[in-house]
């Protein structure tokens, strides 16, 4: 049987109001570390920037956010996330 992965960290749970700018302008993850994008309420759309992709992240949908890819979160209502990251890819 194999191994559950789990996160070497995890952020905080973040809402429309908690949502640090940083997480909302573009940014991305550092070599070697993969993000997953776990939304627990409400959606978000995780916007890729090179080559430009859109993902709607739902509590049903979590997102993976591969090393180094500039990425930005947009809002569209209230919402609860967070992200954990991982030195593999992540089993969404």
């Amino acid at each position: 049987m194999a191994k559950e992965q789990q996160p070497y960290k995890t952020t905080p749970v973040f809402d429309e109001k908690t949502l640090p700018e940083a997480i909302r302008n573009e940014h991305r993850t550092k070599a070697g570390t993969w993000g997953l994008l776990r939304v627990i309420e409400g959606e978000v759309d995780l916007v890729f920037v090179d080559p430009p992709s859109r993902v709607h992240v739902t509590p049903e949908n979590p997102a993976p956010i591969p090393p180094q890819a500039t990425h930005f979160v947009e809002l569209d209502g209230p919402m609860r996330m967070q992200v954990e990251f991982y030195r593999e890819p992540p089993e969404a």
